[in-house]
């Protein structure tokens, strides 16, 4: 069980969840391969959900959900993108994409009542993620919790504007290359898209992440990078209340000693600079 622990003097909190030091490669991958992978899914935590055709803990299906086994909250979820154990947003097919993002949606109202819904990704080691395979997860937080999480940014230093979003680089962005996506609808959750809005979504995700990659790969600023070690990450959340947007943070640089000792931030890549660039790659 978690143990939530509030500053005396400030509105943060810290999650203390010691199991999650055992998450990670367990025995089963070591001799057999990725328990994630289609085929291995009587290896895996308990599925609680599915897009696909097959009956729970059996192969072909197309999205997979399961329990977290190493939970941070009450309810913890992992939501496996494909059976392929490479290709995530940036590679899928524009179909896999709508897939994952409505199994995001189909999630995030089974738990609204639940409490704070954190829809949210680590892609690659350096991003945080414990297991290759391409996944994501949702966690269900109480709503006394402040999660200190940012307000949605007005629309500044423009990427890209659709139908129903806008992509851009705000102006206190506190990461290189950071994007933010923002519905044009004003007051609504993200649990309220419709299908049209998936689909708009997931292409726009697939564009960026891809761009994103582009960048990081090409960019003389991270040519000393030995790409090997430190392969394409980032992370992205979905801000779970009202005036939703969905937040791309890629792990180009790491924090260091102010941004650990201070409330401030130190980005290197103007966000002006950022969407200009990135325009050049997502249009």
């Amino acid at each position: 069980m978690s143990k939530y622990v509030p500053d005396s003097t400030t509105k943060l909190w810290v999650v203390i969840a010691s199991t999650r030091t055992d998450r990670g490669e367990n025995n089963h991958q070591k001799s057999h391969g990725c328990i994630f992978c289609e085929g291995h899914e009587h290896f895996s935590p308990q599925e609680v959900y599915r897009l696909g055709p097959g009956h729970p803990n059996t192969p072909e299906w197309h999205v997979r959900v399961l329990q977290n086994k190493y939970p941070i909250t009450d309810i913890h979820e992992v939501v496996i993108h494909s059976p392929d154990h490479e290709k995530d947003f940036e590679q899928f097919t524009h179909v896999q994409s709508e897939r994952v993002i409505t199994v995001f949606k189909d999630r995030f109202n089974e738990h609204k009542n639940a409490g704070q819904v954190l829809i949210f990704n680590n892609h690659g080691l350096h991003a945080g993620a414990s297991q290759t395979h391409p996944h994501s997860q949702i966690a269900v937080f109480p709503r006394q919790i402040e999660l200190g999480m940012l307000a949605r940014q007005a629309v500044q230093n423009g990427v890209l504007e659709t139908q129903y979003f806008n992509v851009y680089c705000p102006d206190f962005s506190q990461w290189p290359y950071e994007v933010w996506i923002a519905p044009h609808k004003k007051e609504t959750i993200f649990g309220n898209v419709d299908e049209n809005e998936i689909a708009d979504l997931s292409l726009i995700l697939k564009r960026v992440t891809r761009a994103l990659s582009h960048i990081y790969l090409t960019a003389e600023m991270f040519a000393k990078v030995d790409r090997h070690l430190h392969p394409f990450g980032y992370n992205f959340y979905i801000y779970p209340h009202k005036e939703w947007y969905l937040r791309i943070i890629p792990r180009f640089v790491h924090p260091g000693g102010i941004e650990l000792s201070t409330s401030l931030t130190v980005n290197v890549v103007d966000p002006t600079d950022a969407a200009t660039e990135l325009r050049e790659f997502v249009l």
